[in-house]
């Protein structure tokens, strides 16, 4: 279950990085309600996670998460380009954050 909370918090943690775009620097009222409240429950369900997972673990695979869904919601939603070299790095980070998950006790 923290598992599952963490990814929960890692797709809030894309859903404020894509709402910071569309606040448009805060200055969109209801994207930027939307991007605090995405950010407040990222980061509550991180803490949650906490609880039981190490720090390192669950820190890097949040950011991770984070990193990845970013992109690829750029990709899909904001027309960033999509090379290989790209496609491949973020391929890289959806790695590691599945090895940290295999290798953590927790």
């Amino acid at each position: 279950m923290t598992w599952l909370i963490l990814f929960v918090a890692g797709l809030f943690e894309v859903a404020w990085a894509i709402g910071l775009k569309y606040s448009e620097g805060f200055t969109r009222l209801w994207p930027s309600v939307g991007t605090l409240a995405a950010m407040v429950l990222s980061v509550v369900l991180l803490g949650h996670a906490l609880k039981t997972l190490p720090v390192g673990t669950a820190y890097a695979v949040w950011t991770g998460i984070g990193a990845v869904g970013t992109a690829i919601a750029g990709i899909v939603f904001l027309g960033e380009a999509a090379t290989p070299a790209r496609l491949a790095c973020i391929g890289l980070i959806g790695a590691g954050i599945v090895g940290l998950k295999f290798v953590t006790t927790h």
